[in-house]
């Protein structure tokens, strides 16, 4: 029955054996199972794991075709397979079919869609993505602000680069190591070289107290 389905395919998801998940769907289309958007998400996610997005994207086809309302849950996994698979363009679709449906964005969604473009060189449209969340109720996270640092990064934008780390500072996050590299690239590109050693004198600062609480540097 679906709940069977349902669960074979979600083990196939997690195990990451996409082309398995795949047959399994298929298989209840022959058996005339229903399918439920559990199942979609289940074979979608599955794909997205695996970079397959147009194997999701075909997937998304066929809830639409069968009548299967998506939820975030779909569109996260979606926008996700997008972003490894490269297709930065599509990830902008999506997050526009979400709005027109009325289905709210969360982090994952945001990250997904901002990571999307900065592996493709979009950079500007990461950077413009990234404006939007901060004007909505959607909650940036680690992930997200070192996406928007890497699209700094590789713009030379030094000065937005500089207001990551201040709003991430009074989001009390914690910078890494992945955000003050991309920071100093932005600062060196930009040719912001006393910016650049200003941070790095706070990275020397910051490294020196995390010793300090760990008893390592008296």
């Amino acid at each position: 029955d679906t709940v069977t389905f349902n669960a074979l395919i979600s083990t196939c998801e997690k195990g990451g054996k996409w082309e398995k998940a795949l047959q399994l769907f298929g298989a209840m289309a022959q058996n005339k199972v229903e399918v439920s958007r559990i199942t979609f998400n289940a074979a979608i996610s599955a794909c997205e794991k695996a970079g397959e997005w147009e194997q999701a994207l075909q997937l998304l086809d066929r809830m639409a075709q069968g009548r299967v309302e998506a939820n975030t849950i779909t569109f996260n996994a979606m926008i996700s397979a997008c972003q490894k698979g490269g297709g930065w363009q599509k990830a902008l679709q999506l997050c526009s079919t979400m709005a027109k449906s009325e289905l709210e964005s969360n982090t994952i969604t945001c990250s997904a869609a901002i990571s999307a473009c900065v592996m493709s060189g979009k950079w500007k449209e990461a950077l413009l993505l990234f404006s939007d969340m901060t004007h909505s109720e959607v909650r940036a996270n680690m992930i997200t602000f070192n996406a928007a640092m890497r699209a700094c990064e590789k713009s030379g934008e030094w000065e937005k680069a500089f207001q990551l780390l201040s709003a991430m500072a009074h989001s009390k996050l914690d910078s890494d190591t992945i955000t003050f590299t991309a920071a100093i690239g932005a600062f060196e590109k930009g040719d912001a070289w006393e910016e650049a050693l200003q941070l790095f004198c706070e990275i020397a600062r910051q490294s020196e107290r995390g010793l300090s609480k760990a008893g390592i540097v008296s």
